[in-house]
């Protein structure tokens, strides 16, 4: 886990092994019909509404839900029977399976047909699964932009003393929680699969979603 690319960060290292338990994690990034079944059940609150967020709008169903904060994609989680993924657990689903990989497909830079990232017109996030190439070998979708991906971690600087695990790092708690995957508007070096993100646990940010993880017993 962890980086030593030229572009990392100095909070991708120092890159350690982690054994990782089996788990599950879910193909795609919540949808707003995934979420929308939540509120309408009334376990869920809705999520913020403007100009980016993709609640309320025409069209938008299968795009990820976005405009969420840390909780909000916590009771959806409880309410669907899985919870957030550990930050390890995320690096090793976009890592296809914990492969030395830059990106969820190998090593090939990230380009428009592979993310939905910067620089490819974007103007808000795109329905969910729209670039296969992109996926992992698992085939899992849009580990690379999209949005970022609330994960349960709270963050920290470094990896020093990171549990080894596979566990969420949430002791001692902090002030910021991680996010993972990069968004639509950002280049190449975000979407890779080392890349941390941090922002508020009230944080609801239109590049900003979820997705589920179980773990298997």
């Amino acid at each position: 886990m962890g980086s030593t690319d030229n572009v990392a960060d100095a909070d991708e290292k120092a890159v350690h092994p982690v054994k990782v338990p089996t788990f599950e994690i879910s193909k795609t990034e919540v949808t707003v019909n995934q979420y929308m079944a939540c509120v309408v059940a009334g376990a869920c609150t809705a999520p913020n509404t403007g100009d980016d967020c993709n609640w309320g709008k025409s069209g938008r169903g299968n795009h990820p839900i976005n405009c969420v904060d840390w909780q909000q994609a916590q009771v959806f989680a409880n309410w669907a029977g899985g919870r957030l993924p550990t930050e390890a657990e995320w690096e090793y689903a976009a890592r296809s399976g914990g492969r030395d990989w830059k990106y969820p497909w190998g090593n090939e830079e990230a380009t428009c047909a592979l993310a939905v990232k910067g620089g490819c017109g974007h103007t808000s996030t795109t329905p969910v699964c729209g670039l296969e190439e992109g996926n992992t070998s698992q085939g899992l979708c849009d580990m690379a932009g999209n949005v970022w991906e609330w994960v349960q971690d709270w963050y920290h600087d470094s990896y020093k003393d990171a549990p080894n695990d596979g566990s969420a790092w949430v002791s001692p708690p902090g002030t910021h929680r991680v996010v993972r995957g990069g968004a639509y508007r950002l280049g190449a070096q975000f979407v890779r699969s080392a890349k941390r993100g941090i922002s508020l646990p009230s944080t609801r940010d239109d590049d900003l979603g979820f997705r589920l993880a179980k773990s298997v017993r």
